[in-house]
């Protein structure tokens, strides 16, 4: 694919906040499965609830680092990838194996299929995941187009989900486990101050990671935005159902406007709303929803004298919420975050598929043009989804251990994307149109922090 240069053409004035809700909610369907699920929940179980600290630090960051990835989508209606395509020729092949590698782990659908296998009494797991990841391909390839199809379906099990989890806690956790939610805020555990002895850093880093989407998901997000029509992004295409018949012309290079007072009102508005979209969504919905499950983990498991390995702490989780509110509750409360786990796997392999496929059209320089993407996007898709049953075949079943390797090499590529983000914003746009201050100092310190933390675990892990 050739990079063409910016057209310029106008900005559009911005809708009501409440026409821009839903790329957030895709983002934030990426966390849910990961860390919110999975790994926090997992170490409050363990370790307390004076790690929640990191909680605060992990989704702040990655508020920020999404914003400024959102900023350049909007003000240039192409996704941040075709940015830093603009800067280096070998930065699609960077973004292509930093995504295809720690995503092809499919811990996520193999802890959704632990929770309903042990629902529904099926006694192979592993069978029932590699059925799962077909019906994602079959539900994304054949939807009308193909981010109503994502945004809908995560609209849906978000809005029944989550409710749920939450009523849950307020039956079930005790007053003094609120308290030591309160207390973890400040790094107050029980012994320990911020984390405590002997608790597996490859682990607390992948938490980390996944306090939010975790990885090249986050400039997924790009995408999304233009997709949505956000900004400029209203001047490019979507990709459609592989048999809708409802085919637009996609178009990945964007334009740009000219710096004017008319515009620059616009564009305020633009970013104050998006700015509260997110921030609604994606960091308090996603902080109350952790925070949430981490406390009812914690109330229920952790002190129970014989902790079940790995993920099946949720299984225990199960069983004690059904002693308190009736075996029916109990079952649900598994068998909702399996589907949750479903719908974030979904989410998952759409985002890698696009990020991937763009990537592939960028490095082909021209070999490829903008109307292959959709051809790309469901080759990638199903490339993904053969190279994980591929996984479960050859014995890679253990769901937490699929998870914290996912989220190890996801920590590194968010270090180097948070550094690209912050050049391609300071370097490509507009003075008018940058970050300020603050902004700058929040992204240097997130590029600091997944850089510091990723070669500290891989010091402590391999010498």
């Amino acid at each position: 694919m050739q990079i063409k240069p910016f057209g310029i053409k106008e900005l559009p004035p911005s809708p009501p906040l409440k026409k821009l809700i839903g790329p957030s909610f895709i983002l934030l369907s990426m966390g849910l499965g990961s860390g919110e699920i999975i790994l926090w929940p997992y170490l409050t179980s363990n370790w307390g609830l004076g790690i929640i600290w990191a909680v605060l630090v992990g989704v702040t960051f990655q508020f920020f680092m999404n914003m400024e990835i959102e900023r350049y989508a909007l003000v240039r209606g192409e996704s941040i990838f075709v940015g830093f395509a603009r800067k280096s020729k070998v930065l699609p092949y960077w973004f292509f194996l930093s995504t295809f590698v720690p995503w092809i782990w499919p811990g996520l659908i193999a802890s959704s299929a632990t929770f309903i296998s042990t629902v529904f009494n099926i006694e192979h797991y592993e069978y029932l995941a590699i059925f799962s990841l077909i019906i994602i391909g079959l539900i994304l390839s054949l939807g009308p187009v193909l981010y109503k199809t994502v945004e809908n379906t995560q609209k849906i099990l978000i809005s029944i989900g989550i409710p749920i989890i939450i009523i849950l806690a307020l039956i079930v956790v005790k007053n003094a486990d609120w308290l030591e939610l309160l207390n973890g805020f400040v790094g107050r555990g029980q012994g320990y101050s911020f984390l405590p002895q002997g608790i597996p850093l490859a682990t607390f880093l992948a938490a980390l990671t996944y306090a939010g989407a975790g990885g090249n998901l986050n400039l997924a997000q790009s995408c999304y935005i233009r997709e949505k029509g956000y900004g400029m992004g209203v001047y490019t295409g979507r990709i459609a159902g592989l048999l809708s018949g409802n085919k637009e012309e996609v178009s990945l290079c964007g334009n740009a406007f000219e710096i004017t007072r008319d515009n620059m009102n616009k564009f305020k508005r633009w970013w104050r709303n998006v700015n509260l979209e997110h921030f609604s969504l994606f960091w308090f919905t996603g902080i109350i929803t952790i925070l949430f499950l981490a406390v009812l983990s914690y109330s229920t498991t952790y002190n129970l004298q014989n902790k079940p390995e790995g993920i099946k702490f949720v299984i225990s989780e199960g069983a004690q919420i059904a002693k308190t509110t009736g075996p029916f509750v109990g079952t649900l409360f598994v068998l909702i975050l399996g589907i949750m786990l479903f719908a974030t796997q979904l989410s998952v392999l759409d985002a890698t598929s696009r990020i991937n496929s763009e990537n592939i059209a960028l490095a082909s320089r021209g070999g490829f043009s903008e109307k292959h993407i959709p051809i790309i996007y469901y080759a990638v898709l199903w490339l993904q989804i053969f190279a994980g049953i591929l996984i479960f075949v050859f014995g890679a079943h253990e769901p937490l251990q699929l998870v914290i390797i996912s989220a190890v090499l996801n920590a590194f590529a968010m270090f180097i994307h948070a550094g690209l983000t912050l050049w391609i914003n300071l370097t490509s746009l507009e003075k008018p149109l940058r970050p300020g201050f603050v902004r700058i100092c929040i992204m240097t310190l997130a590029f600091l922090f997944y850089g510091g933390f990723s070669f500290y675990v891989l010091i402590d892990k391999f010498f």
